[in-house]
C-alpha cells in the first residue's frame, strides 16, 4: 500500500523567509507533486504570515531532507500529514 504524505508549512515571516523557502521548495522540486500558498488579504492588509500545503512525491529520503531542509530555516513551522492510498 503506497502513503500519501502531505505537509503545512507555516511561515511566521513571509518577507524574512520567503526567499529562503522558495529556494528549498526549487531545490526540491520534483519531490513536490501539488502546491497550494495560503496566506491573509485584502484592500486594506496583507498578512506577514503564511501557510504553504505541499502533496509530496518521490522517495522517503528526499521528502525527509526537504522536511528538515525546511526546519532549519527560523520562523517556520512543518506539519505533516499521511494517508495510506
Amino acid at each position: 500500500m503506497s502513503k500519501l504524505q502531505v505537509i503545512g508549512i507555516y511561515v511566521g515571516d513571509r518577507k524574512q523567509e520567503a526567499l529562503d523557502v522558495q529556494k528549498i521548495l526549487t531545490n526540491y522540486g520534483c519531490s513536490i507533486k501539488t502546491r497550494i500558498g495560503l496566506h491573509e488579504v485584502s484592500e486594506e492588509f496583507c498578512s506577514s504570515c503564511g501557510l504553504i500545503l505541499i502533496e509530496l512525491t518521490g522517495n522517503q529520503t528526499e521528502r525527509d531532507n526537504l522536511i528538515a531542509a525546511l526546519e532549519a530555516i527560523g520562523n517556520i513551522q512543518v506539519k505533516r500529514m499521511e494517508f495510506d492510498a
